[in-house]
């Protein structure tokens, strides 16, 4: 039974009418009373903070009581996963009635626990944990301690070819941050939100193969609600004219849409884009072959900014090129293409005449200071017709190619062959992150990738001088991830490094979320034998840091059979016994001495949340 349950019982103790002789709760004579408003009931719900801050809403200034929500706590039975959600087990479209429906104007996604918040996250597919759940009307003030601000530890600089350990974090610093990236995000909120111009995500796909070296064999719904508590703390972080662009295949691109449509708005639904991510065919015998990825496009409001992206290199272009630069100068300025001066539309005001050329019925497409320009540079072609058409030489060598459209043909994937390519089979192109980041960012802009994986994303962004925040929590962090960043400081020449000219330079910091029974998780991970498992349950226990489920009496009373367990079930058991809302120091607890933070954690965490 949860702490805020166990208030909500005791609060209504204090009106005998809610139970019987034996002490058992009338759910009944409680939903009743809620329901014709009774003034005992509020009374007694206003009369307690907790029950106060979550069943009433101060709206112009007078407090009114959600009836519908406590109705709905009341009326849950058992606090079992199963009853933490009070969305139906199907999934599918709904209207305002919650009924199951085809197509209306007004809909949403519906689908088992979207009223939670997902204590878990990625992690490895060995480990075959039960997911944890917590419902945001049941469980609150789990919801908050487990999104509370953490400590932030093992702070260290690389610059100028050196990692040097650091106390102190600067506004303009590049981050790296490793940890579960959902309490990542609600950490980063008490210093970027609003901040944030450019969010780029590679999430799991939720494919359901295991070649992926993180959790990607999520069921729909866990998938969806880990996907919906991200973007919901994402949206906050972004600014107002910024954007976010979700990468997925086909697998629950479509989910994703509609649940993104929820979060963002219809409205602010930019682009679908697709990106051919393989060049040859798959699965051409049996059906269409497979090869393109969506990227979802979404702004946080109608302000956002967008800078068309040319491409020289598509087929479109290519084959624009060859048909329209037909033309050679006898002055050595190269090939070049005509193009018509003539407006499509009725301007009178650019009606003039030019050089002896009489005004086309339109008039002309440019201003006439703007067609002088043209003319002193030796770029339009003037006949001895005064009526006949005029033109303007555009040259292949000044040419930046064809406005960019949504369908991306012209990046190739990494070449598994390529100096670039690390040891990460989802790693994206250097110049698909670099066409994101280039159409709504402009250097200094704070870019966000919290899945961040190989690196592709931060690579990029301080390539183009853009200052990164990266979340990561997988051990390939400290093997790839920060060693290419490395490599990326000193000035490598991989990927988009000599499109932007990079001879190296600047710096990122790297910090960790402060482990508190992670540390027992990590153990757990790489435990060997049945001796291992045993030390390890004795000091857990020892800690107190146990989930509020588990009962160690009953735990030893049971130890022959815990012995007869195979290791990975051992291991799967002290999984659950963990206080998962624990596997971090919240900064509130940062001088609590049991945690043995150091001086060094604390100064970089108080600099990090603004508290110096």
């Amino acid at each position: 039974m949860t702490k805020f349950y166990e208030t909500v019982i005791d609060v209504l103790k204090q009106d005998n009418r809610f139970f019987s002789e034996d002490g058992v709760l009338l759910r009944n004579a409680v939903y009743e009373a809620a329901m014709q408003m009774d003034e005992s009931l509020i009374s007694i719900l206003l009369g307690n903070e907790t029950t106060k801050a979550q069943f009433f809403k101060e709206v112009a200034g007078v407090v009114v009581f959600d009836k519908v929500a406590f109705g709905w706590v009341v009326n849950n039975r058992e606090f079992l996963p199963d009853s933490y959600t009070r969305f139906k087990n199907k999934i599918g479209l709904i209207n305002g009635n919650g009924e199951l429906i085809s197509s209306a104007a007004n809909i949403e996604l519906n689908f088992p626990y979207k009223d939670c918040v997902l204590e878990g996250g990625q992690s490895f597919d060995e480990q075959k944990i039960d997911e944890v759940f917590y419902n945001m009307s049941l469980a609150p003030d789990e919801i908050d301690r487990l999104l509370f601000p953490k400590v932030l530890s093992n702070a260290w600089k690389y610059e100028n070819g050196e990692k040097v350990a650091i106390d102190h974090f600067s506004s303009d610093d590049n981050l790296i941050l490793k940890g579960n990236n959902l309490l990542v995000l609600s950490s980063l909120l008490k210093r970027y939100e609003g901040r944030i111009k450019c969010i780029y995500i590679d999430p799991p796909y939720n494919t359901g193969n295991d070649s992926f070296k993180y959790n990607d064999k999520f069921s729909r719904s866990t998938w969806l609600t880990f996907m919906k508590n991200r973007l919901e703390l994402a949206k906050r972080l972004l600014r107002p004219d910024g954007l976010i662009f979700v990468q997925l295949d086909y697998n629950e691109s479509h989910y994703a849409k509609v649940l993104m449509d929820e979060i963002f708005g219809t409205d602010n639904f930019v682009n679908e884009i697709i990106w051919r991510r393989k060049q040859a065919t798959s699965f051409g015998k049996s059906k269409f072959g497979i090869t393109n990825d969506s990227i979802f496009m979404y702004s946080k409001s109608s302000e956002y900014t967008f800078y068309p992206i040319y491409s020289l290199e598509d087929d479109n272009t290519q084959k624009y090129i060859k048909e329209r630069f037909v033309y050679d100068d006898k002055d050595g300025k190269g090939k070049y293409m005509k193009s018509p001066l003539v407006n499509s539309l009725y301007r009178p005001n650019l009606k003039y005449v030019f050089h002896g050329i009489n005004p086309p019925k339109n008039g002309w497409l440019y201003s006439q200071e703007k067609m002088e320009q043209f003319y002193e540079n030796g770029e339009i072609i003037i006949p001895d017709d005064p009526n006949a058409r005029i033109y303007r030489k555009i040259y292949l060598a000044n040419y930046e190619g064809q406005v960019v459209q949504n369908i991306w043909l012209d990046i190739p994937i990494v070449n598994p062959m390529a100096k670039e390519q690390r040891d990460f089979q989802t790693q994206k192109p250097e110049a698909l992150i670099e066409r994101i980041i280039k159409c709504c960012t402009v250097e200094g802009d704070i870019v966000l990738d919290y899945h961040l994986g190989s690196g592709t994303t931060a690579a990029v962004a301080h390539k183009m001088r853009r200052q990164y925040i990266g979340v990561e929590q997988m051990d390939y962090l400290n093997g790839v991830t920060l060693e290419r960043l490395k490599e990326v400081v000193d000035g490598e020449k991989w990927g988009i490094s000599d499109k932007y000219d990079w001879q190296g330079g600047g710096s990122f910091v790297y910090c960790e979320l402060a482990k508190a029974n992670q540390n027992f998780v990590d153990e757990i991970q790489s435990a060997s034998s049945l001796d291992e498992i045993k030390d390890i349950y004795a000091r857990i226990i020892e800690t107190g840091f146990i989930s509020s489920k588990v009962n160690p009496k009953e735990i030893d009373s049971n130890a022959d059979e815990f012995d007869a367990l195979s290791l990975d079930d051992q291991k799967r058991f002290l999984m659950e016994v963990l206080d998962k809302n624990l596997l971090y120091v919240n900064y509130c607890d940062i001088d609590d001495e049991e945690y043995g933070i150091s001086d060094d954690d604390k100064a970089f965490t108080r600099s990090f949340y603004g508290e110096v």
